[in-house]
């Protein structure tokens, strides 16, 4: 009990000789005499015991705040002395103890500094491939928010503000200013690095990136969207808040200090996104690169703390968006080409919409709900003269947007409407490769169909393409719809026409109308053989084909057979010729354009 009263005692003498002396030492400065007091001698010496008991681990930074200050004030005392010409006897006596202290000041700012242990990073986020446009989301899925960077920065308390606060002004206030900037710059740089690991951002080089496989980068590209919000929203301002509260008498250090850390980590996001728009361009790349265009879009350099560095960003952030915009339209045109070099020689079977045309048509579906963005995209591109938007020129295609409707400077549906005639002349080549002329229009209303469907089963694109392109496409497909019939029903009605039937004085052949039935089931029964297969995947179409049908050929077979009936009732084997009642033939034109083969079900009358 004794001993530790003693050491009580011996810790109450050293504050009160520390402050006596600093109280000497500050009444010499203030008295600017030629006379060196022993004071000026004795504080160093008290500052190098004070720095040992330190360094020794008897003490400990934030663990007495009176002690603190006292150290602090012998520190600042040192270097008024350190600087005052009347000093030169102790000069070598004040760097050296202050170089100790200094140091000592270094280490704990580096321990107050370096980040508490986590747990092992989060694993990136997967993010499925999105290769098959059929499933293409609208929007990259946001990431799931990590806990851990609600708080950031991490262990930040207030008492430890404070530390930090009488470190850094005692390094800055003592000509360490250097040290003390490039000791806290280094540790928020690997603190920063280490947040945006936990959001799975990795930090790779620009020709790491461009050879990464897709599969994998796309991946990376969602993260990279998320990362760049949550920086410039949250973390940012976190950071600038931590400046601040250590450096609040400094305010030009704690700007450039957060100016080259937002700087540094700009400019690396901004990197990743050049190394991925150096990748090879194609179509299903889109949606990624719009993803990445929107968020460069938001104003991520804002906010007087990156005066400093605000042009440079500016710079590098516009030169980011022209190429992705450069991508963009490149990989549009890349679909363009696509489309019209696709000279496949073998036809869809049974006429169906053929993948190309469900490729097309989802693609700018999707595409759509990007318009906004879009238009931005061709318009800054159209400024720019990249290639692959020089169609806007063609004044057919203008006086095509102005004729369906759309607005005429609307650069994104100008690339729609060359996108759709591309499309369109693709059909009427695959049209050709069908032999049979009633699958050949069959092919193009099932497809144009397919088209007209899409562009009104979605709002932005029906905007865009206009009702007027609607009402045109509508009378194209009646067209290929009377085709059709022609090449198919009609002939068969050429069968139960009643001239024709006559014989030899003026009486109804029995002969003839025999071979009328017979020519009338042959036919029915290879039409419905074949076109059994033939595809139709939309509903409606599929049920207004039937009824159409049904309307042009049940009333005049029940006509033919009302009427010619009577002349083979005493003929064995009726059936034979009357094969079908009328119900049958509805039955069985209600088969029609399923895709599969289905065996007809043979009547008796």
């Amino acid at each position: 009990m004794s001993s530790r009263n003693d050491d009580i005692g011996i810790r109450e003498g050293e504050k009160e000789e520390v402050l006596q002396v600093v109280e000497d030492v500050d009444t010499f400065l203030r008295s600017g005499g030629d006379h060196v007091p022993d004071c000026v001698h004795v504080l160093p010496k008290l500052l190098e015991r004070i720095v040992d008991k330190y360094n020794d681990g008897r003490k400990k930074l934030g663990e007495e705040p009176e002690d603190d200050k006292s150290f602090l004030n012998v520190v600042e005392r040192i270097f008024k002395l350190s600087t005052c010409d009347t000093c030169d006897i102790a000069l070598d006596q004040t760097s050296s103890v202050l170089e100790k202290a200094m140091s000592l000041l270094e280490k704990d700012l580096c321990s107050l500094l370096e980040e508490p242990k986590q747990k092992a990073p989060k694993k990136s986020f997967s993010f499925g491939s999105r290769s098959d446009l059929s499933l293409i989301p609208s929007k990259s899925p946001f990431l799931e928010q990590d806990q851990d960077n609600h708080d950031f920065p991490f262990n930040f308390s207030s008492q430890k503000i404070s530390i930090l606060n009488k470190i850094t002004t005692t390094m800055i206030t003592t000509g360490y200013q250097i040290e003390c900037c490039m000791t806290f710059a280094n540790f928020r740089r690997s603190a920063f690095t280490t947040a945006l690991q936990r959001f799975g951002h990795r930090n790779m080089k620009m020709e790491d990136v461009y050879k990464m496989p897709w599969e994998s980068l796309e991946g990376e590209i969602a993260t990279w969207n998320q990362v760049v919000w949550h920086c410039t929203t949250v973390l940012f301002n976190a950071e600038q808040r931590l400046y601040d509260s250590i450096f609040p008498n400094q305010p030009s250090i704690s700007q450039k200090l957060f100016g080259d850390l937002a700087r540094y980590v700009i400019i690396r996001l901004l990197n990743f996104a050049q190394g991925a728009v150096l990748t090879k361009w194609s179509a299903e790349k889109l949606f990624k690169f719009l993803d990445m265009y929107e968020t460069l879009r938001e104003d991520i350099v804002g906010g007087s703390y990156l005066e400093s560095c605000a042009k440079e960003l500016a710079y590098e952030t516009s030169t980011t968006k022209d190429m992705i915009i450069e991508a963009i339209v490149a990989m549009f045109c890349d679909l363009k080409t696509s489309i019209k070099n696709d000279n496949e020689r073998i036809p869809v079977p049974n006429g169906a919409v053929h993948p190309l045309t469900r490729y097309v048509m989802n693609y700018l579906k999707y595409a759509c709900e990007y318009k906004d963005t879009l238009e931005q995209v061709f318009t800054q591109g159209q400024g720019a003269n990249i290639e692959g938007i020089e169609i806007q020129n063609h004044k057919s295609i203008h006086e095509e947007v102005e004729d369906v409707g759309m607005p005429k400077n609307s650069p994104f549906a100008l690339q729609l409407i060359t996108i759709m005639d591309l499309l369109d002349a693709n059909l009427e080549r695959k049209s050709k490769l069908y032999r049979d002329l009633a699958l050949h229009y069959f092919f193009l209303m099932n497809n144009k169909r397919y088209i007209v469907q899409k562009v009104k089963g979605c709002v932005e694109l029906h905007e865009l393409m206009g009702d007027n392109w609607c009402r045109r496409r509508q009378s194209g497909l009646r067209l290929y719809h009377k085709c059709y019939q022609r090449e198919t029903w009609s002939k068969i009605l050429q069968c139960l026409k009643p001239e024709g039937l006559q014989g030899t004085r003026n009486k109804v052949s029995k002969q003839l109308v025999k071979e009328r039935f017979k020519c009338f089931n042959s036919m029915f029964e290879e039409i419905h053989k074949t076109q059994c297969t033939w595809m139709v995947s939309d509903e409606q179409l599929q049920s207004e084909l039937r009824v159409s049908i049904s309307t042009l050929v049940i009333p005049a077979y029940r006509s033919f057979v009302g009427r010619f009936k009577q002349h083979l009732e005493s003929t064995r084997h009726i059936d034979k010729y009357i094969k079908y009642h009328p119900e049958d033939i509805e039955l069985l034109i209600d088969d029609l354009f399923g895709g599969n083969a289905t065996s007809m079900t043979r009547r008796r009358t």
